[in-house]
């Protein structure tokens, strides 16, 4: 090799960005050189609780025998090596240069493509960087090589690994600065939704079970799937499972599902490398990476399309996972908390989400109940969301009237705690003087405490005779359940299950059976 050119590959070897393209010109360079029939570079491939092995990364060669034959493949017979094969093995496992001549049997190991070839010469060197053995390049030449020519390629080859070196570095920096800006980002979004959402209001008795439950779980690194209607707050509650985690100062990476392209989900979850695809000008983390040590939060996680569950599935169980367009494994460790307002097993049952991925998610399940069976925090919460958006409008805080308690009190709330904060809020911006005026706030939707089922100043004291103690009430409630579910064949979802002969999500049917003891006979 003339050293005019090896001056001229060594230097835009050195001008490469990336790995790929430090490999890429190193074979186009030697490739082109006189005599040269096959170049070709393998790096170095160490992962855990398997031998490392030398995996092919670029080649490019053309037959003599057949000229329309090029071999620049990298899926062939060589793809992987282990370092107890073969010459290229040897090389790397030794850290030493190899030269063979064309002469034993076995020289090489296809003797008959390098006699049909007028193969006369092999040479090695190993890739290495500050004493640590990178990959290898190698290559056979239709031309008598001497000593000489392996002291060339050892120049060339200490180039080629300290560029290697560069490019992974650049790459390790972009890395860390699109993580750093993505972090910042979820960062800016956490606090927007803190001021929005505020902390947990639990004075109810249920609420403070759900609290206690909460507790125990952060507990652990067990999967958390959160049940509920729309709108009870289950991001905050996987929020309050990460903040009293061991993973509390790690990120708490939130995906809402619903949000996210069909098409987009793999990428969006795992990542990409650049040109893995169109429009895929740079590599890019998924969401499973930027939370790597912390939490990830999947929010409507009934919406992943069923193609893409498996590969969740394998992330839960394994906790690695490849980026679209790479073959490197990804290995990550990940506490994923799930929500969703949809009966998964009603999914399950019609062909929609995995059963294996459902039972995975749901190790510890908790359920929020609908803030119409836990009145007792409505006003508490009204409270808490008018002082929150007084300190965020710079307005000065109204208090709740006792016309403004009556009528939350005796409102539905089909959009849980969402539409109370929504209607708080648009009451706080009304600026009417005295109290907020919720009644005409609420409309026709909230009857007026005449109306309401609950007791109001008009209406007569109850008797203790009219009471049913928590205890009954529990009693009823599961003797309602066995009933619906004996007259199903204890059948839980489906069309024909109890849960829709009870008209609740077959989830809430499941915890409520876990909550009262109830199991299905043998």
């Amino acid at each position: 090799m003339q050293l005019e050119a090896l001056q001229s590959l060594a230097l835009s070897v050195a001008a490469a960005r990336s790995p790929d393209s430090v490999l890429a010109e190193m074979v186009r360079g030697l490739g082109m050189t006189e005599g040269v029939a096959l170049a070709r570079v393998w790096l170095l491939r160490e992962e855990p609780e398997r031998p490392a092995y030398l995996e092919l990364k670029a080649s490019v060669g053309a037959s003599v025998v057949d000229p329309s034959l090029r071999w620049n493949r990298t899926d062939g017979n060589h793809h992987r090596i282990p370092l107890t094969y073969g010459k290229v093995g040897q090389i790397a496992a030794t850290n030493q240069p190899l030269l063979l001549q064309r002469g034993p049997r076995d020289w090489i190991v296809d003797v008959a493509w390098a006699e049909a070839e007028g193969i006369q010469s092999f040479a090695g060197q190993p890739l290495t960087f500050r004493g640590q053995v990178l990959g290898v390049v190698a290559f056979f030449s239709r031309k008598r090589l001497e000593r000489r020519d392996l002291s060339w390629l050892r120049v060339f080859a200490d180039h080629a690994a300290v560029a290697i070196a560069n490019a992974r570095a650049f790459e390790e920096i972009a890395r860390l600065k699109e993580s750093a800006e993505r972090e910042r980002d979820y960062l800016r979004e956490a606090v927007r939704s803190a001021l929005q959402q505020g902390e947990i209001v639990a004075q109810s008795a249920v609420m403070r079970q759900v609290m206690e439950q909460v507790h125990a779980v952060a507990k652990t690194d067990a999967a958390v799937l959160i049940l509920g209607e729309s709108g009870v707050g289950k991001e905050l509650f996987a929020s309050a499972i990460h903040d009293l985690s061991r993973r509390r100062d790690a990120p708490l990476v939130k995906v809402n599902c619903a949000s996210v392209p069909r098409e987009l989900f793999e990428s969006e979850f795992f990542g990409h490398v650049r040109g893995a695809f169109s429009g895929a000008a740079r590599d890019r983390q998924g969401r499973f990476l930027l939370a790597d040590g912390g939490t990830l939060f999947l929010d409507e996680v009934g919406e992943i399309p069923l193609e893409l569950q498996g590969k969740l599935l394998r992330v839960l169980q394994e906790q690695t996972f490849e980026p679209v367009g790479d073959d490197r494994t990804r290995k990550v460790d990940v506490r994923v908390v799930a929500a969703t307002n949809r009966g998964l097993e009603d999914e399950v049952a019609r062909g929609r989400f995995r059963l294996d991925l459902f039972y995975r998610l749901s190790v510890l399940p908790i359920f929020v109940p609908p803030l119409r069976e836990r009145r007792e925090d409505i006003l508490p919460m009204a409270r808490h969301f008018l002082k929150a958006a007084a300190l965020r409008l710079h307005a000065p805080e109204r208090p709740l009237s006792a016309d403004d308690e009556a009528a939350l009190l005796s409102y539905g709330f089909p959009g849980n705690v969402r539409e109370l904060q929504n209607i708080i809020e648009r009451a706080a911006v009304l600026d009417a003087p005295g109290s907020l005026g919720l009644r005409a706030s609420l409309g026709r939707a909230a009857p007026t405490p005449s109306e309401a089922p609950a007791a109001s100043a008009e209406s007569a004291p109850p008797s203790e005779a009219s009471v049913v103690t928590a205890t009954r009430i529990r009693e009823l409630e599961r003797a309602n359940l066995l009933n619906a579910l004996v007259a199903c064949d204890f059948r839980v979802a489906g069309p024909h299950g109890a849960a829709k002969l009870l008209g609740l999500p077959p989830s809430t049917l499941s915890y409520k059976m876990r909550q009262l003891g109830i199991q299905r006979p043998r």
